[in-house]
């Protein structure tokens, strides 16, 4: 479980070329895929860019972190190791019900069924959640954390969050209700970028400096064939780009992407193949450690 190949998507052998997300001869990027059971459990599963891709044993975390059925929408979740509970969530949010709540656990806690603080209410409306904290090469400690969420009438929101985890400086910018979902696939000091699908099936990047007010970019990447996957999860691959998993839950299947450096329509695509398990749970997340930032624009 967690092993480096996917937690820290590094490169098992070989480079990747530059402006693609390619594996270039026997170079293997992955993922750690996580998940969220019906029954409140967290998992972990193992995704990696071979041709067809690889898919690991699928691991228990732990059990019943959340009561069964509640949670609509999880964000990415931190894990690393720790010497002496074995492992430390260091944090996430999920949304249940109307509320916000935040997650953390060590491999010792004995609690079960606790989502962990309600942060806020009203967010019955919203339909992605997702945090992005961006730690330069030379910084010390997180410099920048970000929480974005989109509501169903096509408006997205983004709140900078103080190092004592307060949500502060709120901002939105309308005209996103064609969404299905999005990823993060890039941070960088002054800027994050998500790939976002429609359900016409077009593929987008949406580039969001971190100035205010909040003013996206919005690109086309693809103009149709993406309008299938529910959930997508990125995770950063060698200096240019990262792999892509998009989930179609009509069909419980996943299929693996390379994707290079975006650049609009000339962004280079690369499919993998369809992966070799089920995926039928209703929210998936990813599993990040402490590594590079996501570097996909």
């Amino acid at each position: 479980m967690f092993k480096a190949i996917g937690m820290a998507a590094v490169l098992v052998a070989g480079s990747l070329l530059p402006g693609t997300a390619t594996a270039a001869g026997n170079a293997v990027c992955g993922m750690g895929l996580g998940s969220v059971t019906a029954g409140g459990d967290h998992r972990e599963q193992e995704i990696d860019s071979t041709v067809p891709p690889t898919a690991g044993v699928n691991n228990l975390v732990k059990a019943k972190v959340y009561a069964p059925g509640q949670v609509r929408v999880s964000s990415t979740m931190i894990w690393q190791a720790d010497e002496f509970a074995g492992f430390i969530v260091e944090g996430g949010f999920v949304l249940i019900g109307d509320g916000l709540y935040r997650t953390a656990y060590s491999g010792t806690s004995t609690t079960t069924g606790d989502p962990g603080p309600r942060i806020g209410s009203g967010w019955g409306a919203f339909t992605v959640l997702e945090q992005s904290q961006y730690q330069g090469p030379k910084d010390a400690g997180v410099t920048r954390w970000n929480t974005y969420g989109l509501r169903n009438d096509g408006t997205l929101f983004r709140w900078t969050l103080s190092s004592k985890g307060a949500w502060q400086a709120k901002a939105s910018a309308p005209g996103f209700a064609a969404v299905k979902s999005m990823v993060l696939i890039s941070q960088t000091k002054t800027y994050d970028t998500f790939l976002a699908n429609t359900r016409g099936g077009a593929l987008y990047t949406i580039h969001i400096p971190t100035s205010a007010p909040m003013k996206p970019v919005v690109k086309q990447v693809r103009s149709s064939t993406w309008q299938g996957f529910e959930t997508m999860a990125a995770q950063e691959c060698g200096p240019y780009g990262v792999v892509l998993l998009g989930i179609d839950k009509d069909t419980d299947s996943a299929y693996l992407y390379a994707v290079g450096h975006a650049n609009g329509t000339s962004t280079v695509i690369q499919s993998r193949g369809k992966v070799p398990a089920s995926f039928s749970e209703n929210v998936y997340f990813r599993w990040l450690v402490p590594n590079p930032p996501l570097n996909g624009e």
